[in-house]
C-alpha cells in the first residue's frame, strides 16, 4: 500500500523517480512494520494510524530533502503522501486488531470508561476474639 501511495503522490504529482520513491518506501515500510509490532496492540488502531501519520511525514520529508530534485518541495510532498498513508494505515490497522491481535488488544487496550468502572465490596466483619462478636450477634437475633 506504501509503495502504491507513493508512486502516485510523490511519482505522479511531485516528479519524484521511481529509485528514491523504492528507496523511501523500503524505509517507512521497515520502521512502521517494528512499530505496528510493538506499537499497536498497546494503542489500538487509531492511535497507531496517527502515529504512522507523523512517522511517514518525518520519513519521506527527512529522505526527501536528501533525494528530492531542488525544486521539489519536500515538506508539501511528505504532507500529501502522510495524509494518505495513514488513512490507509486507518484501516489496515482495523483489520489487524479485528482479526490478528484479538486477544492482546482486549487485555492491554483500555479506555476511559473501562478505567472508571469500579466494583464495591460488601462483606461482615466475624471478629470472634472479642466480646462485641456475641454483642452483635445477639443484636441481629434481636432485630429479625
Amino acid at each position: 500500500m506504501t509503495l502504491g501511495v507513493l508512486v502516485l503522490v510523490l511519482g505522479f504529482f511531485f516528479g519524484v523517480s521511481f529509485a528514491d520513491i523504492l528507496i523511501i518506501t523500503l524505509v517507512l515500510t521497515i520502521i512502521a512494520f517494528v512499530g505496528d509490532l510493538f506499537i499497536l496492540p498497546r494503542i489500538g488502531g487509531a492511535s497507531a494510524a496517527g502515529a504512522d501519520l507523523v512517522l511517514a511525514f518525518l520519513v519521506i520529508w527527512a529522505l526527501g530533502a536528501f533525494l528530492f530534485d531542488p525544486d521539489i518541495s519536500a515538506f508539501s510532498a511528505a504532507l500529501l503522501s502522510s495524509l494518505f498513508i495513514a488513512g490507509g494505515e486507518f484501516y489496515y490497522h482495523k483489520y489487524l486488531v479485528d482479526h490478528l491481535f484479538e486477544n492482546e488488544t482486549e487485555r492491554v487496550v483500555r479506555t476511559p470508561k473501562g478505567n472508571l468502572i469500579t466494583q464495591a465490596e460488601f462483606s461482615e466483619d466475624f471478629d470472634k476474639g472479642t466480646g462485641n462478636y456475641k454483642e452483635k450477634q445477639q443484636d441481629d437475633a434481636n432485630m429479625s
